[in-house]
């Protein structure tokens, strides 16, 4: 005689959950960096060119100064 065997399984489900690996919280991290690294930069650049604009004004009214007083020694002179 012949044995027949039937097993009754229940159906698996397989539940795959697909996480973020944290790569764009990441990339974005590093550009707001260089946002804030290229902002300082430009805000001290700007501020090293008003220095310098301030130095040459300076030292264009020394010698402006310094020709008025050479022109009134030359007429104080000349009298």
């Amino acid at each position: 005689m012949a044995t027949e065997t039937t097993t009754t399984e229940a159906p698996h489900t397989t539940v795959v959950e697909r996480r973020g690996s944290g790569a764009g919280i990441l990339i974005g991290l590093a550009i707001l960096i260089l946002a804030i690294v290229g902002a300082f930069y430009l805000i001290n650049q700007s501020q090293n060119e008003r220095v310098e604009t301030q130095a040459i004004q300076s030292a264009a009214q020394s010698v402006g100064d310094a020709a008025d007083s050479v022109g009134d020694a030359v007429e104080g002179s000349t009298d």
